[in-house]
């Protein structure tokens, strides 16, 4: 299995400490509350973003780590880009002919808070799923009554994640174990043309398929075996401390506060 696709990484922090499910909690409520907050609320944006920073600092992963992996989702924020010039408002710039497009302060304005609502949400589901073990998180999440069928799904994409993984690396060890380098020719790339390496990558993807399916419904036969009826049992987990229930309700006041105060100026 390859544990270098987990992104748990383990510290001493005061958030690794935190139970899973105060820490899922307050994540989906985080990302409901960035949701809600309306374009041009810029106190709010900014104390969600402050709020942000004290939980990357306070979990100990590393703001630069956090920031990195939530870059991924700016690119997905680019399928706004339209409202720049569809959102009616002042214009700050237009385009001439035959493009003919106008820049308003307000589309502008609209881009930039999804862009910030799609990098924060990111960034609280890089520290959940960074501070907490997955399973701790499956366990959590049935705690909080979400959906069996939802909580089973993830935990089994989760799981064959590692077995897909897993092929594809026995694949490259194959293909590796059977290429050669002429020794008369140190530093060449041993193969064919670029058509006949993009039929080579191709069959290997068909071949991991393949693969992949065959030994996942091996390993769903044996769960089967063993009693698996969708829900994955688990000791349950002991009732929150007293500082684990002010930490849910000072976060959960804190940001109904954030999104009713969004809501009422700028809504």
């Amino acid at each position: 299995m390859n544990y270098s696709l987990d992104p748990y990484r383990p510290r001493a922090s005061v958030v690794h400490a935190l139970d899973p499910r105060v820490k899922l909690g307050l994540t989906l409520v985080f990302i409901v509350t960035t949701a809600l907050t309306p374009p041009g609320a810029w106190p709010v944006y900014i104390v969600l973003c402050a709020l942000a920073l004290a939980t990357a600092l306070l979990s100990e992963l590393g703001v630069g780590y956090v920031l990195g992996r939530a870059l991924l989702a700016l690119p997905f924020a680019l399928a706004a880009l339209p409202v720049l010039f569809t959102t009616a408002g002042t214009p700050l710039l237009a385009l001439p002919a035959p493009i003919a497009l106008t820049l308003t302060a307000e589309g502008l304005a609209r881009f930039t808070g999804i862009a910030l609502k799609a990098w924060l949400s990111v960034q609280m589901a890089v520290v959940l799923v960074g501070s907490t073990h997955f399973p701790d998180l499956l366990l959590a999440m049935r705690a909080l009554k979400i959906p069996r069928l939802l909580a089973a799904i993830v935990g089994l994409m989760w799981r064959y994640l590692f077995v897909l993984a897993d092929e594809a690396l026995r694949l490259l060890r194959a293909r590796e174990s059977r290429s050669a380098v002429p020794s008369h020719r140190p530093g060449r790339r041993v193969g064919g043309s670029l058509v006949w390496r993009a039929r080579v990558a191709g069959g290997m993807v068909g071949n991991l398929f393949l693969r992949a399916f065959d030994r996942a419904d091996r390993i769903y036969a044996a769960m089967l075996a063993r009693g698996y009826d969708g829900e994955v049992r688990a000791l349950p987990r002991p009732p929150l401390r007293a500082g684990q229930w002010a930490v849910l309700g000072a976060g959960l006041a804190t940001l109904v506060l954030l999104a009713l105060a969004g809501l009422l100026f700028w809504g």
